[in-house]
């Protein structure tokens, strides 16, 4: 495995963590409001479910920077065409904002 995949692979159990994360949050945020808890609770583990979804977003959005500016300096291959632009990588990361 190269040092490029290893850092890829890191990357995705990192945002995948991110995610169980705050998939577990989100759980808390459901039990809170089925139970009947006040609004200050459920508000700040709602902004913790919030906090949590954006950061992971973030780190999906720097993945693919760091692997599109890898691949430029790679010779053009098949999957070309599956990379995104600047212009996508952009986009998608006002999307977060």
């Amino acid at each position: 495995m190269t040092t490029a995949t290893e850092s890829k692979a890191d990357a995705q159990r990192r945002i995948a963590n991110r995610l169980k994360r705050a998939r577990g949050q989100l759980n808390a945020v459901i039990d809170a409001v089925e139970s009947g808890a006040d609004c200050r609770t459920v508000v700040t583990q709602l902004s913790a479910v919030s906090s949590a979804l954006d950061k992971a977003g973030f780190a999906v959005i720097s993945t693919a920077m760091r692997e599109c500016l890898a691949e430029a300096d790679e010779p053009q291959t098949a999957d070309a065409s599956e990379r995104l632009s600047v212009d996508e990588l952009e986009k998608l990361f006002l999307t977060l904002s």
